[in-house]
């Protein structure tokens, strides 16, 4: 397992990350795995025997089951608490109070505290907001969060699926208050869904942030269980959550143009779908789920797989994200300064 600093931190994650989304079986999240204790035990502690450190929940996965049974297994297995770097979230419904959502001090400082009493721990590593409150202003958000990073209860804090321009305005307001920094960005990302390289990219790269991957498989699409001749395989969670949304003839072209080389390397079309990901710089970890441990296996070998510059070149064309503006005009406009100047 290779490790990669979260931005511009001193902190080491490792370049896979276990998502505890399956974890659970409460309400509509039981669609996503339903796993419970000795499951939830056995993935934990395979994944940290595998070398993985960063383990990702969220307070609305299973409404709290998900946070639950990871800190359960951590106690469980015995895992040094020093050595996991544990992450999860707020944002989402959690009752049907007036408070009971969003990113209001009043909200986040309660749902920290529910959130380490379900884990059982006395700080969270990493604490995000798992999403845009269009009513709340982000000065109150970000102001609790530091609050609760100076308390100690949280370590760093980090953001979920938001646009570039909120990213970029939630980090001017908290450097112009002296407010503790996001540290890290989680968003959707795979080789079926490259949109995130038109402008997050670019603003992870610039403001030295941390990018952890979600649905690196697109919802279990490039899983290897579909393909143009089975489009509803059984037993794929995709076949009951139809999700994220992709477009599904450029994904069987991406299926088409991974499925030789996961043949030429003896492994999985998921594993390439994985190995992918990990050669673009900005990515500090991928997150992946699972509901059976070969599964999770599968996933964690990816991160031994090393593609070669003509298998990425043909996945990158493949898979290329169609021209948009105004990204065409600022490469069209930067080509005068594309290449330094020559003296004769």
């Amino acid at each position: 397992m290779k490790y990669r600093l979260l931005g511009n931190t001193g902190l080491y994650v490792s370049e896979l990350c276990l998502g505890t989304m399956t974890f659970g079986a409460q309400g509509f999240w039981e669609v996503m795995g339903g796993l419970q204790q000795s499951a939830v035990n056995e993935l934990v502690k395979t994944s940290f025997d595998s070398g993985i450190n960063f383990f990702d929940t969220a307070n609305v996965y299973s409404m709290g089951q998900s946070e639950a049974l990871l800190g359960q297994a951590i106690k469980d297995c015995g895992l040094p608490r020093d050595q996991l770097v544990v992450a999860t979230k707020s944002t989402g419904i959690m009752d049907e109070t007036p408070n009971g959502r969003g990113q209001s001090r009043f909200h986040i400082f309660n749902e920290v505290d529910a959130s380490l009493k379900r884990l059982q721990l006395d700080h969270i590593d990493l604490y995000q907001v798992h999403g845009f409150d269009p009513l709340t202003p982000f000065e109150e958000s970000l102001s609790a969060l530091n609050d609760l990073v100076r308390m100690g209860k949280i370590r760093y804090i980090g953001l979920c699926n938001m646009a570039a321009w909120q990213v970029m305005k939630a980090i001017g307001i908290s450097r112009q208050k002296g407010f503790a920094e996001f540290a890290s960005v989680q968003s959707y990302y795979s080789i079926a869904g490259r949109d995130l390289e038109r402008e997050i990219f670019p603003l992870v790269q610039d403001q030295q942030l941390g990018l952890m991957v979600w649905s690196p498989l697109a919802g279990g699409y490039l899983s290897g269980k579909f393909n143009r001749d089975t489009t509803n395989p059984d037993g794929a969670r995709r076949s009951n959550f139809d999700f994220p949304p992709i477009n599904k003839d450029k994904a069987f072209a991406c299926i088409d143009a991974m499925t030789p080389i996961a043949k030429a390397h003896g492994v999985s079309v998921a594993q390439v779908a994985l190995a992918w990901i990990l050669s673009k710089k900005p990515v500090s970890s991928i997150i992946i789920g699972a509901r059976k441990l070969e599964q999770l296996k599968d996933n964690i070998a990816a991160s031994k797989l090393a593609l070669t510059e003509d298998e990425l070149k043909s996945l990158d064309e493949v898979s290329a994200l169609s021209s948009e503006y105004p990204g065409w005009m600022l490469a069209f406009q930067g080509q005068y300064r594309a290449t330094p100047p020559v003296k004769e």
